[in-house]
């Protein structure tokens, strides 16, 4: 994948994009925790990498520290998110965008043409984000989270393919 640079706290910081390892879930879960209210365990994350052909996951990277990570199911030519967090102390500063990048860019290696994903109808921030990004609500899954059975807002985007 190669490093790309985001906004940087100093010059010359850079965050590099990694395929996540077994080795990164334990940095994984605690941006979990502090992500979510229902995260994902250890075991989700260790069958996702071990035993689902069609998941893929990458983290973003500051020297050493796991700081953000996202995950897409490869499914009939499209790219479905099923996850994407960046550490608080790193949130807004282009971490969450370029693991969003990332992502599209590797839906779109493997001949995908859309990307999909779910984001609770009350964050707003998220979804600031992924209008910026091209993504547009479709619909809305009532009830879908099992913590508070919050509805959930779909989003699409299309793959610019000439990319």
């Amino acid at each position: 994948m190669g490093s790309m640079s985001v906004n940087q706290r100093t010059p010359g910081e850079v965050v590099q994009i990694d395929f996540m390892t077994l080795e990164d879930i334990p940095e994984v879960l605690a941006i979990e925790r502090q992500s979510f209210t229902t995260p994902w365990s250890r075991q989700a994350y260790t069958s996702e990498l071990r035993d689902n052909d069609r998941a893929h996951y990458l983290v973003a990277r500051y020297k050493d520290a796991v700081i953000g990570y996202i995950g897409v199911w490869l499914i009939g030519g499209e790219g479905h998110i099923t996850n994407v967090a960046v550490h608080p102390q790193w949130r807004n500063q282009g971490v969450g965008r370029l693991l969003l990048q990332a992502i599209e860019k590797l839906v779109s290696g493997f001949g995908g043409e859309r990307l999909t994903l779910e984001v609770r109808v009350s964050n707003h921030v998220a979804q600031h984000l992924y209008r910026s990004m091209g993504f547009v609500g479709v619909g809305i899954r009532p009830g879908y989270y099992q913590d508070d059975h919050e509805d959930a807002l779909i989003m699409w985007k299309e793959i610019d393919v000439e990319k």
